[in-house]
């Protein structure tokens, strides 16, 4: 007998609720619910609806929380499920961001956010070493990645072209094997194309909305994230680069900083880590135009970002069986981690140069850092992070504030420079001479 309504809220409220750490951990925490503590979901159906939320764009753990609503209670149990999932890490980010707004310039406060942009580098580096484990097991693998991180931080192609080429090359490279078999009946087509229309529509509506409305900076945010939504493959880290580059250079809404701070906020709340599109959003829109234009282009963000992920599982969910069945699919999803892991290690190293060196020249064959403004202090933070994190294994949660309050008590007994954010320490600055 399938859970109540009220059951469906009560444990996906918990799971949204306790959902921190990545997607790792929050798989985790889904499965201990769902299939070892209530026995709601078999072990099969469980790790069939993950391999199916693998395939697609956007958060997997956050569709496999609405994959699993949907097939409990339909879509109504999809609804609660995805929407309990997302919501209490965005009313998370809405404070962190309008406290960030509020007291971000505080030198104090600007102080302890180089900590916790050291502790972002390294949470890179440990998300890039664990996907690469997983995704490259042949030398082509490793080639797409070489290849991914070669074409992005040297040639600064885009990101949406390394996912498109590398899923046709897995797609070809498969070979034309035979299509295994599947059970279960097919949805009319009339009713998956109902489906498509009706969810395509809601996601289109604000868009058009704003067009209409001839609301040029909302207009930009709703089709910039609009088409995160679509190419957001291996997670939030494998898209920052891309987001980073259209956000602060093409189009001038954040400085490099305050994405690194961005990210590094979203790590401390629950719900999945692309919701660092919000506060980007949040941020841009109040740079751009105060708090109401800062919280309409946060609540258009959220929308873009989320109701496709609703509109994928609805669409595909009954096709999950015959999708997994394909062999060609699983190659191009194996392709696109491959190249997935040179996109976060472009994003590692980029992040890197960025706290490591006060400036850092974009040259036309990548970013190049000044070395006579290489911060070692920083550098010294960065190391600290990382071997907690990797070494040692420590949660983001216990790493992050630990950071950010090191690099607080530096502030304060060393003292800051107002320009690179530097400490201050004879033995350990290095200014331009």
């Amino acid at each position: 007998m399938p859970p109540s309504l009220p059951d469906l809220f009560r444990v996906f409220g918990r799971i949204g609720l306790l959902s921190f750490g990545g997607p790792a951990a929050q798989i985790s925490l889904m499965h201990e619910e769902l299939v070892e503590k209530r026995g709601w979901l078999g072990e099969k159906q469980f790790l069939g609806a993950l391999s199916f939320c693998m395939l697609l764009p956007g958060p997997e753990a956050m569709q496999l929380a609405t994959y699993a609503g949907w097939k409990l209670r339909g879509i109504p149990g999809g609804l609660i499920a995805g929407l309990l999932f997302v919501l209490p890490g965005a009313a998370a980010i809405l404070a962190l961001a309008l406290g960030y707004v509020a007291y971000g310039q505080l030198p104090l406060v600007q102080a302890s956010f180089i900590g916790v942009k050291a502790a972002v580098v390294a949470m890179v580096l440990r998300a890039l070493l664990s996907l690469s484990r997983k995704a490259l097991t042949c030398w082509d693998d490793w080639a797409l990645a070489l290849s991914g991180f070669g074409a992005m931080f040297f040639l600064g192609v885009p990101f949406p072209y390394l996912i498109a080429g590398a899923a046709l090359w897995g797609f070809l490279r498969t070979g034309a094997e035979a299509v295994a078999a599947h059970d279960g009946t097919l949805p009319a087509p009339g009713q998956t194309l109902l489906t498509v229309a009706i969810w395509g529509g809601l996601w289109a509506a604000p868009v058009l909305l704003v067009m209409a409305l001839d609301q040029t900076f909302l207009r930009d945010i709703a089709l910039f994230f609009s088409t995160l939504a679509v190419v957001t493959f291996g997670g939030a880290y494998a898209v920052l680069a891309y987001m980073t580059q259209a956000v602060v250079d093409t189009h001038g809404w954040l400085s490099t900083a305050q994405m690194i701070d961005a990210l590094g906020l979203a790590e401390t709340t629950p719900g999945p880590l692309i919701l660092v599109t919000q506060f980007v959003a949040l941020l841009a829109g109040f740079a751009q135009g105060g708090l109401l234009l800062g919280l309409l282009a946060g609540a258009l963000t959220l929308w873009v970002t989320f109701v496709p992920c609703f509109l994928w599982i609805f669409a595909g969910a009954p096709y999950v069986e015959a999708l997994l069945a394909r062999p060609r699919l699983k190659g191009a999803l194996a392709a696109i981690s491959a190249v997935v892991v040179g996109v976060i290690l472009n994003l590692s190293l980029w992040f890197a140069l960025h706290v490591i060196f006060a400036d850092v020249i974009e040259s036309s064959f990548g970013p190049r850092p000044v070395w006579s403004t290489l911060m070692a202090v920083n550098l010294g933070l960065i190391a600290l992070a990382a071997m907690l994190l990797i070494w040692r294994n420590w949660s983001v949660l216990r790493v992050l504030p630990l950071m950010a309050a090191l690099a607080a008590v530096l502030h304060l007994v060393g003292g800051e420079t107002e320009t690179t954010g530097a400490f201050v320490f004879p033995q350990f600055a290095y200014a331009a001479r």
